[in-house]
């Protein structure tokens, strides 16, 4: 971003605050209210949709309830389940349910499990279902997934926020009121239970007082879209909202400056990258890999942090965060763009050339600015192209998009359940795959001793690499302002994860 437009911002922001600076709070002593940075829809109250990023979560987390799932100080947390155990083959795991209950006090039962996984759609479906043989529920109250072949990542696409599959929906009321019915009036078994829902505007939620883990500190939890940085910080100035997501470098900085308003900053699972859909298409330039290769190294990976994050995120390497199981550790790439300029010319663009659309993750627009200004610097010339957020996540998953893309995951995970998105050949967000890519994934699936198979995923990292299939460009430190009335804002209890967690526990003052 330029010192221009950053100045710009910071005023433009201290001008908002002004306006509204005499507006009381429209909080009652017992709601707490978000300001999020995207347009909310109502396919994130349904887990079986679960896009294979962190953003449906944030909806997830305080509506729903998942076997297991990642809590402060354990990834793999039992959570609807009070235990699971695998058998010594690897084949069958076994889940004994805890008495839990959804919001219209039927229990929590074996039936409603496997129905959550049958009727599960998202984020690798195809490789979940693909891996299990079948689901047994021997009594109301037990589990038993019973896969195909030992698979030794079951665990890390099932338990964590990888994938929905495991988080759990009520059988009887689904069938009832079927699954558009679902997504309007949803129940979950969550901390807190569905009032209403204005799409794109706002999702009011109230404490379930007999959820299983402890009954909700907040009373009523609000969630507001806000999507202009400056509007959401100066809501958080004023008292209308108690917590606000994610902010570029300049207005965070000028929170962080403001009193009685506190930045938050933890580092989560968020990789952000460039990625050529078109270099699948042998007559497109990003075809090339020395190419793609320029692109990597036109970046300023340092700059981009300072700007986006005030250096409080990392430069990356790779899709998969260094606290990552199995993560290869690299240092990130270095700018170059003498070298980028020599390799664009060796590949038969000594001029550069028209990139077309450059399409960052809403509302990352700054960091398209960013990054176009910097492929502009050795011929590559891209337009940045907004989008609304949901309409982004629905044309990427459905490989409508062309040119450039930032994309962006914070799901959690493993170095394997990271990678099968975006690498694989049925890849939810997998514009084209590498035959040899695929075969290295398919051998560390299979692969039981654990030495051996992080050696298999290290070099599949390393492959991915070599291939330039993406450009990294940093893990992120997200953003947050929090108010004076709250006690407890849950940035960064759980290890990872960007917002409000574990809702349960958020407190006011």
């Amino acid at each position: 971003m330029s010192i221009r437009r950053s100045l710009l911002v910071v005023v433009l922001t201290l001008v908002v605050i002004a306006t509204m600076a005499s507006v009381s709070p429209a909080q009652d002593s017992g709601t707490l209210t978000i300001g999020v940075h995207v347009t909310l829809v109502n396919r994130w109250l349904d887990p079986g949709e679960a896009e294979g990023l962190i953003t449906p979560f944030m909806v997830l987390y305080p509506l729903h309830d998942a076997l297991v799932k990642p809590m402060p100080g354990n990834l793999y947390a039992p959570s609807l389940a009070e235990s699971t155990t695998v058998s010594k083959d690897g084949l069958t795991h076994d889940f004994v349910l805890r008495k839990a209950k959804f919001h219209n006090g039927e229990p929590v039962t074996a039936e409603d499990v496997k129905f959550s996984f049958d009727r599960y759609k998202g984020a690798s479906a195809k490789l979940l279902k693909d891996k299990v043989k079948e689901i047994q529920t021997p009594a109301p109250n037990r589990v038993r997934i019973v896969l195909k072949e030992p698979w030794p990542d079951f665990m890390a696409f099932y338990g964590t926020s990888a994938t929905g599959a495991g988080w759990i929906v009520p059988k009887k009321y689904v069938e009832k009121v079927g699954d558009d019915g679902f997504k309007k009036a949803p129940i979950g078994a969550g901390p807190f239970k569905f009032v209403s829902f204005n799409p794109g505007i706002e999702l009011v939620l109230e404490a379930f007082p007999e959820y299983w883990r402890k009954a909700p500190q907040v009373k009523r939890l609000v969630m507001k879209t806000i999507t202009d940085e400056t509007t959401r910080a100066a809501a958080v100035k004023t008292g209308q909202v108690d917590i606000a997501y994610l902010f570029g470098g300049p207005i965070a900085e000028e929170i962080r400056r403001t009193p009685n308003m506190k930045l938050v900053a933890p580092l989560v699972y968020g990789i952000y990258w460039l990625d050529f859909l078109d270099q699948w298409d042998p007559k497109s330039p990003w075809h090339d890999r020395r190419v793609r290769l320029a692109a990597s190294l036109a970046l300023d990976r340092k700059a981009i942090n300072q700007a986006e994050m005030l250096g409080l995120g990392k430069e990356a390497s790779s899709f998969v965060p260094p606290e990552f199981e199995f993560a290869l550790k690299l240092p990130p790439p270095t700018q170059d763009v003498r070298r980028a300029k020599q390799l664009l010319a060796e590949a038969g663009y000594p001029n550069g050339f028209e990139a077309g659309d450059l399409t960052p993750l809403p509302p990352y627009t700054s960091l398209g600015e960013s990054v176009a200004q910097q492929l502009q610097e050795i011929g590559i010339r891209a337009k940045v192209r907004s989008m609304e957020r949901a309409t982004f996540l629905s044309s990427w998953r459905e490989k409508k998009l062309k040119g450039l893309l930032i994309g962006a995951t914070g799901a959690a995970g493993n170095a394997a359940a990271r990678l099968e998105p975006f690498v694989t050949k049925n890849g939810i967000y997998a514009y084209g795959s590498d035959p040899e890519l695929e075969g290295m994934f398919q051998a560390q699936a299979k692969e039981l001793d654990r030495k051996k198979r992080e050696i298999l995923l290290h070099q599949l990292q390393k492959a991915v690499l070599d291939h330039v299939m993406v450009a990294p460009i940093f893990q992120q430190g997200f953003l947050c302002a929090v108010g004076p009335r709250v006690a407890e804002a849950g940035a960064g209890l759980v290890q990872g994860y960007p917002y409000s967690a574990p809702p349960e526990d958020l407190k006011l003052k």
